[in-house]
């Protein structure tokens, strides 16, 4: 057992997102190692030390104000300033009492735009599992309308991590950064690394025994999961339905957002509203039915910095279509997935159009991919793997 100084501006099971993945990793890390947790208390919420057993809990309340604009504060968090500091006296404060720590994690923000208050304090430390900052492919340029005047911003960040020096030291001081995916170590190529390792921000607690698809009668089920913005891809996905109109396939929609009137229009012109179905917000036992009862899990989105909704569908032995840009293209492997370049939209839609008429065409390949994809995620996504392999890492930065 370690003595474990955890860093996470947001925490909270009840919440999403990253206040809901540091949860994750504060409830799991704290059953095997000695966890001091710094950490914010959003207005409005449970505090953290109400949800969280086993361990000492520093927490502050968020400033005010913070929490009005919910989409601007959760993607530039201007709480994380005031936290920063706070965090940062705090362990200065407590070396100078004398307090020793083995080592420092911080599991987000997942964003690389944030320096850590742990940085130079002479702890070793972990940053990480960080990702983002992909920028959509050039073809798709102008496509989204739907975003907000702040996101641009997120272009910034390559700049930051060229001359920020706060940004820079806190990733060439790291004992050890993880990364969501591969691209993660391309975007970082200037900053001096000590050590990367590839790792999913988050993990499974258990998977679902495998389906056996092999007796089922009737159309073949697409489905997709996830936020209707246009960066997940699924106008394109919709195209690809007009694309095959002559095969026996229905794509089942489940998730919200800016993009469902688009598509649900563009669903109308082509003439396919009876074989795709717009099925809105749905909670999370409701989400497993919609996995059990599909064929193929499609996810096209284009600039997608994790893999986690990958890694739900391949539990439910699930064969998969997903751009190879990002977190999906590394969650999952070919046996398991077929795996899209992406260029422009219209080449999207046809290449998903191809993909998806191989898999409806072929129901013993879509058995084995779905078998290989239960068998892959086992091997790589399940907490208790997950938390092994951490404390491996943990024992040799110590060391």
């Amino acid at each position: 057992m370690m003595k474990l100084l955890l860093i996470a501006p947001t925490c909270n099971g009840e919440d999403v997102g990253e206040a809901w993945v540091a949860h994750q990793w504060a409830e799991r890390l704290s059953a095997r190692h000695d966890v001091t947790l710094l950490t914010y208390h959003k207005r409005g919420a449970r505090p953290a030390r109400e949800q969280l057993d086993g361990m000492r809990i520093i927490e502050w309340t968020e400033p005010r104000l913070l929490g009005r604009a919910e989409r601007f504060n959760s993607m530039l968090k201007p709480g994380y300033v005031p936290f920063y500091f706070r965090a940062r006296k705090w362990i200065k404060q407590a070396l100078a009492r004398g307090e020793r720590f083995d080592l420092v994690h911080q599991p987000v923000p997942v964003a690389m735009r944030y320096p850590s208050p742990a940085s130079g304090l002479g702890i070793p430390f972990l940053m990480g599992p960080v990702g983002g900052g992909l920028s959509s492919p050039a073809g798709f340029t102008g496509e989204d309308t739907s975003r907000r005047w702040y996101v641009a911003l997120r272009g910034l960040d390559g700049y930051r991590l060229r001359w920020d020096p706060m940004l820079r030291s806190t990733y060439s001081n790291a004992a050890c950064v993880l990364g969501i995916a591969d691209y993660v170590q391309r975007q970082l190529a200037e900053v001096p690394l000590r050590r990367f390792e590839i790792m999913s921000e988050t993990g499974l607690d258990d998977i679902p025994p495998p389906i056996d698809r092999s007796g089922r009668t009737g159309p073949v089920r697409l489905l997709y999961v996830g936020r209707l913005v246009r960066t997940k891809g699924v106008r394109d996905l919709v195209r690809a339905m007009g694309l095959i109109k002559d095969v026996d396939v229905v794509l089942d929609v489940v998730g919200e957002g800016p993009e469902r009137g688009e598509c649900e229009n563009l669903a109308r012109s082509l003439g396919i509203s009876d074989r795709v179905f717009f099925h809105g917000w749905k909670s999370k036992p409701e989400v497993r039915d919609f996995y059990r009862q599909a064929d193929i899990f499609t996810f096209p989105s284009y600039r997608e910095p994790g893999g986690n909704v990958a890694l739900e569908a391949m539990g439910f032995s699930l064969p998969l279509i997903v751009v190879d840009r990002g977190g999906p293209g590394s969650a999952t492997s070919d046996r398991c997935a077929i795996k899209l370049a992406v260029s422009t939209p219209e080449a999207l839609a046809s290449d998903l159009a191809s993909a998806i008429r191989r898999l409806a065409a072929d129901r013993k390949l879509r058995c084995d991919m779905g078998k290989a994809a239960h068998a892959h995620v086992t091997d790589t996504a399940l907490w208790t793997a997950k938390l092994d392999r951490m404390d491996s890492l943990y024992g040799q930065i110590a060391r």
